[in-house]
């Protein structure tokens, strides 16, 4: 029942936090969204009367054609609730009831592969990509760390321990975009092992899409888990240090256990919470943080789709793309209170 109440407390907390950012967003861009939205309108009326030639052969002058089209374009605005300013608790409403159920509308200027400007296609489309390569490189760089982390802790001022340290160091100075660089030139250019462009060079309906998208994923799934499997490993080596200086442990060295029982049985699964809280924030902020590192490889994900966004002020794809992350971060997290508790049952019992 307590962990129950937890669940249902976490649940509703994260719901909150959700709608403050929704909130926060449209505050942000719907005022800009507005001006886009009724030029378009006035576009999208224009073109349609002017297509029809026998709309526009029943108008004696032009001055009653345009008058029948300003009636056209301010009964669809009307129609959009565009008369009303943005910050009316209606339009808010309905703009927060949209957006949960995923009617992010049409993009204005970028679409799908497939050519569908829905923003649910869109971002249906690219963001199985940005899973695929950021979940991966996290499940690796969290498997090489944790060992390599165990093994220095259990090896406290030991070589092992200084070289684990020193590279974590130096790998986590070098900003991530800087070293895709250097693997793009090193790796593409100068010895024609991977492509340059992450980006598939074979339609997604052909049956070798997904080999190809795999060969073009391994030079930046490399760069990210070298760039990051290093403070991994220090930040477990941190964590568990402290942990084998404790008395249960002195008791198990005591009963004969081996070392390495010791560390990977027992001193690990102590340190497992804080990890997993971390891991939790690197999961959900790697993914929400890939617009640079998309952008340098071209991998055609949520990160490139954002950063594609911005640059042409694609409003409905900002806002959708700015609604799936944070959805993805807060779920991210509550699965790592869940673990947490599981480890730790204390956690919820509060």
């Amino acid at each position: 029942m307590k962990m129950l109440r937890y669940v249902l407390t976490r649940l509703a907390t994260m719901f909150g936090v959700l709608i403050v950012a929704l909130l926060i967003t449209i505050a942000l861009v719907n005022s800009s969204m507005d001006v886009i939205l009724e030029n378009g309108i006035a576009h999208q009326v224009r073109s349609e009367i002017v297509a029809d030639t026998a709309i526009v052969g029943s108008f004696a002058t032009p001055t009653e054609l345009d008058e029948y089209i300003a009636s056209k374009i301010k009964e669809r605005t009307l129609l959009l609730g565009l008369d009303k300013p943005w910050w009316a608790p209606e339009r808010v409403f309905q703009s927060l009831y949209k957006i949960i159920l995923l009617d992010f509308g049409r993009a204005t200027f970028l679409s799908s592969d497939t050519g569908s400007a829905s923003v649910a296609d869109i971002l249906a489309e690219r963001l199985p990509k940005t899973i695929l390569l950021f979940t991966t490189a996290t499940i690796v760089i969290l498997l090489i760390g944790i060992v390599l982390g165990a093994l220095a802790s259990s090896r406290a001022g030991s070589a092992v321990d200084r070289l684990t340290s020193a590279f974590a160091v130096v790998s986590s100075s070098f900003p991530v975009w800087w070293v895709g660089l250097l693997m793009i030139f090193t790796f593409s250019f100068a010895w024609h092992v991977f492509p340059s462009r992450a980006t598939p060079d074979v339609a997604a309906d052909d049956p070798s899409y997904i080999g190809s998208l795999l060969y073009h994923m391994t030079l930046p799934l490399i760069t990210i888990v070298l760039i990051g499997f290093g403070s991994w490993s220090y930040i477990v080596r941190n964590f568990m240090v402290g942990i084998l200086q404790e008395d249960f442990i002195a008791a198990k060295r005591a009963i004969g256990l081996s070392r390495r029982k010791i560390v990977y049985s027992y001193a690990l699964r102590n340190a497992a919470p804080p990890i997993i809280t971390v891991m939790a924030l690197s999961l959900s902020g790697s993914l929400g943080g890939a617009i640079i590192t998309e952008a340098v490889f071209d991998w055609p994900g949520m990160g490139r789709l954002y950063f594609e966004a911005v640059t042409v002020m694609d409003l409905p794809v900002i806002i959708g793309a700015t609604y799936v992350l944070t959805v993805l971060f807060l779920a991210s997290v509550f699965i790592a209170d869940i673990l947490y508790v599981r480890f730790d049952p204390r956690t919820g019992t509060q």
